[in-house]
């Protein structure tokens, strides 16, 4: 009997699969999921395709966050090639339960740009809620990624309007960087993408999550990608 509902599988993309209850939160004012953001992170591997940029899901940053044991990091840590990366984003959540799925309330960005050797912050937040966890994950990663980058918060951070749009804003923002590395990301070691961020407005916040939602649905009508 096919799967009705909520748990219907919509979409296969990539090595994510969408259910009908994801384009629900994409039609609502709600809280983005780990599938969305997995889901838009490998769009854009394939929109911005480079070895040298690496958009990690967020279940491998969270498993980077959280890792209890050093060997099993590092065993986990080799396959993703970060010293030859020059571009590394990490979605943050602040969920620190690891028996806790779709745990967490509040999304940021991590970002490890090797050209100025530094990896920023951009929280949506008043108050940058997620601070701790992405110096967390800059401690975990450090070792991996061949650098003694240091960190800092992103200047002029883009703040968001309501409680729910975080995870829209991370994906804005990295949309933002790839095109600003796919342009002259190299060029500008000194004022990286920060001025780019003006188009990381509430308004457009609003129209991206909408224009997800149509690209999921346009992908959904491809035989080859509808599961």
């Amino acid at each position: 009997m096919a799967k009705s509902g909520a748990d219907e599988k919509i979409l296969s993309y990539n090595d994510v699969v969408l259910r009908r209850s994801d384009l629900d939160i994409l039609n609502g004012p709600n809280y983005l999921n780990d599938r969305i953001i997995e889901f838009y992170f490998s769009y854009l591997s394939s929109l911005f395709p480079s070895d040298d940029i690496l958009l990690v899901p967020p279940s491998i940053a969270f498993w980077i966050k959280e890792c209890p044991d050093p060997e099993s990091l590092k065993d986990f840590m080799e396959p993703l090639h970060l010293s030859g990366r020059k571009l590394i984003l990490l979605p943050i959540n602040d969920n620190s339960d690891v028996c806790m799925a779709e745990g967490g309330s509040h999304w940021s960005l991590l970002v490890f740009d090797r050209n100025s050797n530094v990896f920023v912050h951009h929280d949506s937040s008043s108050g940058c809620m997620n601070e701790y966890h992405a110096k967390q994950v800059y401690k975990a990663t450090l070792p991996y990624i061949s650098s003694n980058a240091t960190y800092k918060e992103c200047p002029n951070m883009p703040k968001q309007v309501n409680g729910y749009d975080c995870g829209v804003y991370v994906l804005a923002i990295a949309r933002v960087i790839c095109q600003w590395y796919a342009g002259s990301g190299t060029q500008d070691a000194d004022t990286l993408w920060f001025s780019h961020l003006e188009q990381v407005s509430p308004s457009a916040v609003s129209v991206m999550r909408n224009d997800i939602l149509v690209l999921i649905k346009g992908l959904m009508a491809s035989p080859k990608t509808v599961a």
